[in-house]
């Protein structure tokens, strides 16, 4: 699974305190649903920015949690949203002002080290950024993520709105908002 160099990266990575959060609701905005159900979550310094390959870290600290990692890129220009998944972005290297919420929505600045969940349904569109910026994208398993940029119907919005997740936080394991938040509203 993961090398003892991941798991040395991700230890170090670890080694600051339980990460601070931000939660809000996103009510539906033009045609992004957001999600009715479930705040988005913003963990600020998940991990210690300056530890080393928070790639890697980020990989190890979400499959660990149930949140396997899919993916290592960026976040598109353009909003959208995924109807089949939730999402947890580990912030790898660099800084972004990202839109949460679709078009005229909420602007979020995240920088390394810090992680951003996002309910299904959430619109998300990279505004700016700067270094190199990079991502790791997680989802909790079996689940599939798509790339939607048009409104849903009614019966599409009740299928992602029922989506399950793992009774883990994607960075606080057995504690957190997924825990705390997540589960409570379910």
């Amino acid at each position: 699974m993961f090398n003892d160099a991941k798991h040395a990266a991700m230890k170090r990575a670890a080694g600051a305190a339980r990460s601070s959060y931000e939660i809000f609701m996103l009510e539906p905005h033009d045609w992004v649903p957001n999600n009715s159900k479930l705040p988005v979550v913003i963990y600020r310094h998940a991990l210690q920015a300056d530890s080393g390959d928070l790639a890697s870290a980020f990989e190890l600290l979400f499959e660990r949690n149930e949140w396997p990692p899919q993916w290592r890129a960026g976040i598109f220009d353009y909003h959208h949203f995924h109807a089949t998944a939730h999402e947890v972005l580990g912030i790898a290297s660099g800084s972004a002002e990202v839109i949460v919420g679709g078009p005229g929505g909420r602007v979020v600045h995240v920088e390394a080290g810090d992680a951003l969940l996002l309910p299904a349904g959430t619109g998300h569109c990279l505004q700016s950024y700067e270094g190199r910026f990079q991502v790791v994208g997680g989802y909790p398993a079996g689940q599939q993520w798509d790339i939607r940029r048009e409104a849903l119907t009614p019966d599409e919005v009740a299928v992602m709105e029922a989506l399950p997740f793992p009774a883990c936080d994607p960075v606080d394991g057995t504690d957190g908002p997924v825990v705390t938040h997540w589960l409570h509203a379910s």
